[in-house]
């Protein structure tokens, strides 16, 4: 990007003129953390706020999730899952404490390398944390099928995908935030296509802009956002062309769809979402590890004082929290919205102090 053009446009944002307040919304917890670590938050006009929506999928997982995974833990199963994953509170320990007990958690990159280590230990079940959204549950299918193909009989996932654009419509039907527009996520379009946002705009009045991760794309498509705003023009605009094409990723959907289907699913501050979870079709249940061990968690509790509900709806942002950066600190957090790499208050914490 020509460095002049790039300072020219973020000049423009900087002396965008907003006659009154406007609460613009990023879906994507990446989002989230790139308007912060590259400066262009600061770039924002006054009168124009940025709230944090439920894209962050550590953070929209509820408690009860990790709770079984820890149960399924005990009963003798490796746990392999993403980093971030270690130090979220469950109702009453995490996955970083029960491994100081003795559990075997691995962190890995990938779900291939649960597999890999399913393999290489084949007297130990392992069990692959399948937590994300679009971007990530066609290569957690694809981890299946293979295991399937191989007929790998110590490998499973505990599934916990979710679909964006469901958390999305709740949020508008709820009413509660005030949100004039959307900065859609750019990685889940690239899969869904940008059309399934089209909702937003045809049925609620909200313009959306589907966003790249550069600092070029967070301002072009704030600026964008802005315009649509300023003219009460209602629509979707796709400014992440280079990655979102028409239609998506129709292969990826296939895979992902072969293996888990749409189920109703429970977000953290939210409730329960019909048809926004992703769980394990029966021609695969021998790979589904919430039908493979019969654990009974206890009964899930949140913790006194964390916000993180109001937050992923869009009701607060982080500083509004009398627990950030006091008793609740990266190295010792309360919420999950402290502990994701793509959560809201670490992103404020590291960036936005």
């Amino acid at each position: 990007m020509d460095t002049e053009l790039k300072k020219k446009l973020a000049g423009r944002l900087k002396e965008y003129r907003l006659d009154e307040k406007v609460s613009i919304m990023e879906v994507c917890g990446t989002h989230t953390t790139e308007f912060f670590r590259t400066g262009v938050k600061d770039l924002f006009p006054e009168n124009l706020r940025l709230v944090d929506g439920p894209g962050c999928p550590v953070c929209v997982t509820p408690n009860d999730y990790l709770d079984r995974a820890i149960e399924i833990g005990k009963l003798g199963a490796v746990i392999a899952t993403f980093g971030d994953m270690i130090k979220v509170p469950s109702s009453y320990s995490s996955l970083g404490e029960e491994k100081a007990k003795g559990m075997r958690v691995e962190v890995v990159y990938s779900p291939v390398d649960a597999m890999a280590l399913a393999e290489k230990h084949p007297d130990l079940e392992v069990v692959f944390l399948s937590v994300g959204f679009e971007t990530t549950a066609p290569g957690e299918a694809s981890a299946v099928l293979e295991a399937k193909e191989r007929n790998l009989k110590n490998f499973s996932i505990l599934p916990g995908n979710k679909l964006t654009a469901p958390a999305v419509k709740a949020l508008l039907d709820a009413g509660e935030a005030r949100i004039d527009g959307f900065i859609i996520p750019g990685h889940v379009s690239a899969i869904t296509g940008a059309d399934v946002w089209e909702f937003a705009a045809k049925d609620y009045g909200k313009p959306c802009v589907v966003a790249g991760f550069e600092d070029y794309d967070l301002i072009t498509g704030t600026l964008a956002l802005l315009d649509l705003i300023r003219k009460g023009d209602a629509r979707l605009v796709n400014g992440y062309t280079r990655v979102v094409r028409p239609g998506g990723n129709p292969r990826a959907r296939e895979i992902m769809f072969e293996v888990f289907r749409p189920a109703d699913a429970e977000w953290r501050g939210i409730g329960t979402i019909p048809g926004s979870g992703l769980a394990v079709r029966d021609a695969y249940a021998e790979f589904d590890a919430s039908r493979r061990f019969r654990v009974t968690p206890p009964e899930p509790r949140e913790h006194p004082g964390c916000r993180c509900g109001e937050l992923l709806r869009g009701l607060i942002v982080p500083t509004d929290c009398p627990l950030f950066g006091k008793a609740c600190m990266p190295e010792r957090p309360v919420g999950p919205c402290m502990v994701s790499t793509e959560g809201p208050c670490a992103a404020y914490y590291k960036y936005g102090r």
